[in-house]
C-alpha cells in the first residue's frame, strides 16, 4: 500500500495568521498520526511564513511515523535538516519568493550540486528524495546524482485529469517505469486530491508514498480531518 504523508504547512499558515498557537501544530500532527496518517511532511521556507524552523525541531520530538522535510537546499535548510535528522529529506528547487513549488529539478544541469548535497544528507543517515517532472531523462539524471527516491511533481496530472485522465497519467506511468528500471523509489505530490488520487495510485507501479497538504486540509474543512485522512487511505489501498 502507498503510504500517506500529510503536509501540515496549511495548519501553520492558519496558526500564524493570528500570532498565537491556535491551531496547535504539534497537536494536529499527533492527531493525524492517530487517525492513521503514516507520515508528517513540512516545507519550511526562508521567510518562515508558515512552517517555522523551530517547528521542525519540535515536530521531531513528537512525530512517531515518518518525518519528511521538504525544501530548497540552501545552507540554512541544510543545517536544519542535519540538526533535526528526519527520516527523509525532499529537495525542491523553489525560489525564495515562490508561493508554492512550481517545477522539478533539472538533474542534468544541477548534477554536481545535487550530488554534493545528497552525499551530505546520506552520510548523516537521512533518506533522500528529489522533486522532478515526469521526464525519463531527468529521472536518469536523478539516478546519477545518487538520490534514494524521486518525488514526481503531479500538478500537470491534477490539472489535466478532468479533461483526459488517461492522457494526464501517461507521462507519469513512463516516468515510473524508468524509475523502477533504475532502482529508484517513487514518491509523488502536488495537487493530488480525493478526486484524482485513486486513479493515480492504481496506475503508478511501486508508488511508495504520497505527500498531500493543501487539498487534504481544504477537504477537511468540510469533511473533518479524521474522516479525510481515512478517505485517502481507502483510495490508496
Amino acid at each position: 500500500m502507498t503510504k500517506l504523508s500529510v503536509n501540515v504547512n496549511k495548519i501553520a499558515t492558519l496558526r500564524n495568521a493570528r500570532g498565537g498557537n491556535v491551531p496547535n501544530l504539534l497537536k494536529v500532527a499527533t492527531d493525524i498520526e492517530s487517525f492513521g496518517g503514516q507520515g508528517i511532511t513540512i516545507h519550511p521556507r526562508p521567510d518562515e511564513r508558515h512552517i517555522r524552523y523551530q517547528d521542525a525541531r519540535d515536530l521531531k520530538k513528537i512525530v512517531k511515523t515518518e518525518f519528511n522535510i521538504e525544501g530548497n537546499p540552501i545552507s540554512k535548510f541544510i543545517e536544519l535538516v542535519l540538526e533535526v535528522k528526519p527520516e527523509q529529506v525532499t529537495l525542491v528547487p523553489d525560489s525564495v519568493d515562490a508561493i508554492t513549488s512550481n517545477a522539478g529539478w533539472d538533474t542534468i544541469a544541477h548534477k554536481e550540486f545535487l550530488t554534493d548535497v545528497i552525499k551530505t544528507f546520506k552520510s548523516a543517515g537521512i533518506r533522500t528524495s528529489i522533486f522532478v517532472d515526469p521526464d525519463p531523462k531527468v529521472i536518469e539524471g536523478a539516478k546519477a546524482v545518487g538520490t534514494d527516491r524521486i518525488e514526481l511533481y503531479t500538478e500537470s496530472y491534477a490539472t489535466d485529469y478532468e479533461n483526459d485522465k488517461e492522457k494526464a497519467i501517461r507521462p507519469f506511468i513512463e516516468a515510473a517505469k524508468k524509475a523502477n528500471e533504475l532502482g529508484l523509489g517513487i514518491n509523488a505530490g502536488h495537487d493530488l486530491s480525493l478526486d484524482n488520487i485513486k486513479y493515480f495510485a492504481q496506475n503508478i507501479p511501486n508508488l511508495l508514498e504520497v505527500s498531500i497538504g493543501h487539498a487534504l486540509i481544504s477537504e477537511a474543512l468540510y469533511l473533518g480531518l479524521d474522516n479525510v485522512v481515512n478517505m485517502y487511505l481507502q483510495r490508496l489501498k
